[in-house]
C-alpha cells in the first residue's frame, strides 16, 4: 500500500515530513510523505479514541474512493492521486495501521479540498 502527495521544488524530504505506518507481523508498510501531516497528526484525538472495526470501515470506503480516482487520471489529478491502494478488507491490519490510514485520508480530504 502506498499514499503519497508531491513534494514540489526539489525539496528533500525530512523525516517530520515522513510517517511510516506499518505492521511488521504482517510485512505490512505504508510511507506517507506529506509536509505539515505529522505535525497535524499530533493534535488529533487519539488512537484510542477509535475503534478498529469502526476505522475498518471508514478505511474500506476511502481505498475504493481513493483507487477509483487513481484509475480515471483525466477526472482527479494525477498529483494528488499518484498510486492505487492495496487494502484488502479481510486482513487484519491492527488498529495502529487503520488509525493512520484513516487520519491520513482526514488530512488529505482537508487539505487537498476533496471528498473522498
Amino acid at each position: 500500500m502506498s499514499c503519497a502527495s508531491t513534494v514540489t521544488n526539489n525539496k528533500s524530504v525530512n523525516d517530520r515530513d515522513k510517517v511510516v505506518i506499518e505492521n511488521k507481523e504482517l510485512e505490512y508498510e505504508i510511507i506517507i510523505i506529506e509536509p505539515g501531516f505529522n505535525s497535524w497528526l499530533v493534535s488529533q484525538k487519539p488512537m484510542s479514541f477509535y475503534s478498529q472495526p469502526t476505522l475498518e470501515i471508514k478505511n474500506k470506503f476511502y481505498v475504493v474512493s481513493w483507487n477509483q480516482r487513481v484509475l480515471q487520471p483525466f477526472n482527479y489529478s494525477s498529483n494528488l492521486y499518484e498510486m492505487r491502494i492495496d487494502y484488502d478488507p479481510f486482513v487484519n491490519y491492527g488498529l495502529e495501521v487503520n488509525y493512520k490510514l484513516f487520519m491520513y485520508f482526514t488530512y488529505f480530504q482537508k487539505k487537498h479540498k476533496q471528498k473522498l
